[in-house]
């Protein structure tokens, strides 16, 4: 058992090396940025904790950005990145606030990063990590100067994309060798992330586990709300008409997501009856959910709140320190990989043994 359980170390910490050595980090584990979640505290612990933390940007203005990162480091001296959304108004100048802070990993989500804006992140030497959502788009952005890629499955929570992880690894993982890929979506378990390093994959990237976490500053109605439920609870929000896109946004289900589909509804009529044009009928469709996300994180109202969460909620079964997250996601691993060290040990005594009675 020993014999199998250092190869499995071994083993394990081989197929994590290149997400590790690419992050700077003990595990090959990157959080995912949560608005209003993926703060100054929830970064560093788990960047304390040998994970890569990531600041979530979102809608902050430059001048909150940069406070937020020297805050951060205020906290904790090991690596962690910032996570830009593409359609900010203020890209630019949030680059620069990132590339004046010499943060060294700077994260592009929302949209595909133009090679400008690439080339602009990279200017002190940081890594540009960004999210590909099909085969065409990873080999554009890598052509662009990505250093390394996500690809997120629509398992995840917030804002998705159409397709599950299971079929963007396939598409994606046996082709893309020229960098770094993080898996993301619907991850939970250390035998689940093992199974994507083994088809190619370079690390994970985890947001629902660590919302939860211990150190969040989720508040406590949040939080328990996760631990409350189940995998089907998580689902995306509905589009009731196609000349009215509503972007799919996976969270649980509460009274809010009823109403948004009575919203919805009831702006359709308006539209229908000439009451609004169709920019005005859009623009109250999206002004739906403004603030919903802080009301659930920050104030607890889950349940007019939009509590966004991943299908890998249903695992959240209790509170618990970042730290435990990360080391329970590797020990399972190595565990998984140590049993099938085990049985192939086994199996090749019992062929030993078979062939010494055949002689004999």
């Amino acid at each position: 058992m020993l014999e199998s359980t250092a190869q499995a170390e071994a083993s394990f910490e081989a197929l994590t090396r290149r997400g590790r050595e690419f992050l700077g980090t003990r595990h090959a584990i990157m959080a995912g940025a949560m608005s209003w979640v993926s703060e100054r505290n929830l970064v560093a612990a788990i960047s304390n904790a040998g994970g890569f933390g990531v600041i979530a940007c979102g809608a902050m203005p430059p001048e909150l950005l940069e406070r937020e990162i020297a805050a951060t480091k205020a906290l904790t001296d090991k690596p962690f990145g910032v996570n830009l959304i593409t359609m900010h108004p203020a890209l630019e100048e949030l680059i620069q606030v990132c590339v004046r802070a010499r943060v060294g990993h700077i994260v592009f989500a929302g949209g595909i990063p133009s090679a400008a804006h690439i080339r602009a992140a990279k200017e002190n030497g940081a890594k540009v990590i960004a999210f590909a959502p099909a085969f065409v788009l990873a080999k554009r952005l890598i052509k662009s100067g990505a250093d390394a890629l996500v690809i997120e499955g629509s398992e995840a929570g917030g804002h998705i994309g159409p397709v599950s992880l299971t079929v963007l690894a396939q598409e994606i993982l046996p082709y893309i060798t020229e960098v770094p890929v993080f898996v993301a979506g619907g991850l939970g378990r250390g035998e689940a992330v093992l199974g994507y390093l083994e088809m190619g994959a370079a690390g994970a990237q985890l947001g629902t586990l660590f919302a939860a976490a211990a150190e969040s500053i989720a508040h406590e109605n949040f939080k328990k709300a996760f631990i409350r439920a189940a995998a089907r609870d998580a689902v995306p929000s509905v589009q009731l008409d196609e000349r009215f896109p509503v972007i799919p946004v996976r969270g649980l289900v509460n009274d809010g997501t009823k109403r948004f589909m009575r919203h919805q509804a009831e702006v359709l009529k308006k539209f229908q009856d000439g009451a609004l044009d169709k920019t005005a009928a859009q623009l109250e469709i999206e002004h739906f959910w403004a603030g919903a996300l802080r009301r659930a994180v920050i104030d607890g109202d889950i349940e007019s709140g939009s509590v966004m969460a991943g299908q890998s909620v249903g695992m959240v079964t209790e509170i618990l320190p970042v730290a435990d997250i990360l080391a329970g996601l590797r020990a399972q691993a190595v565990a998984a990989l140590a049993a099938r060290a085990g049985e192939a040990l086994r199996a090749g005594a019992e062929t030993a043994s078979g062939s010494r009675a055949a002689g004999g």
